[in-house]
């Protein structure tokens, strides 16, 4: 239980960690859409996320795959670009109402380079660990949890801006997506594989 409890925090950190803030960067982005109408939908997505998060974990963890850290550094920032700029393509398509295969299939996706992205600091945690299955379980179910938290904060924000303040739901994605994209570019340059 003591394994899957700092795994579980460790999940929670590394969603909610201020240095690595890629994470809510992403979750904002996923989110933004959204409303409190339609959070089965994003706790769908978030929950995509997790697993394919711990798939590429689990992959990476059990030494069936590895990946280039350089590229997957740069992946990473882009995946959440691509997120941003979803929310402004599909500005005037209904999130509440619009069909979530495309968002599932890529979040998936996402969800699979951000997991690899986490790998080798994972990896080195788990370095002469025989048991792996209770450590991702718990470091899963800390992502999970925190995301749930990044989310409703994001819902509540579109609550406040779109019904307390009347902001129209275009305006607050694209000045939300504005800031994720504007604040992913420096990591854009910072992680492009030299």
């Amino acid at each position: 239980m003591q394994d899957f409890t700092f795994y579980l925090q460790l999940g929670f950190d590394h969603v909610m960690d201020p240095a690595a803030y890629d994470h809510v960067l992403f979750l904002s982005a996923l989110a933004l859409p959204f409303t409190f109408k339609s959070w089965k939908k994003v706790l769908l997505l978030a929950t995509v996320f997790t697993i394919a998060h711990c798939l590429s974990l689990a992959l990476s963890a059990y030494g069936l795959l590895s990946v280039d850290t350089a590229w997957i550094e740069f992946l990473i920032p882009v995946t959440i670009l691509l997120t941003a700029l979803f929310d402004i393509v599909y500005l005037h398509k209904d999130a509440d109402t619009m069909g979530v295969s495309l968002h599932v299939a890529a979040t998936a996706f996402f969800g699979l380079v951000h997991g690899f992205g986490f790998s080798n600091y994972f990896n080195m945690l788990m370095a002469g660990t025989a048991e792996k299955g209770v450590p991702l379980l718990g470091f899963a179910t800390g992502i999970e949890g925190s995301q749930v938290v990044v989310i409703l904060v994001i819902l509540g924000l579109a609550f406040l801006a779109q019904q307390v303040f009347q902001l129209k739901r275009r305006y607050f994605i694209v000045i939300g997506a504005t800031i994720v994209a504007l604040t992913t570019i420096p990591m854009l340059i910072d992680t492009f594989p030299k």
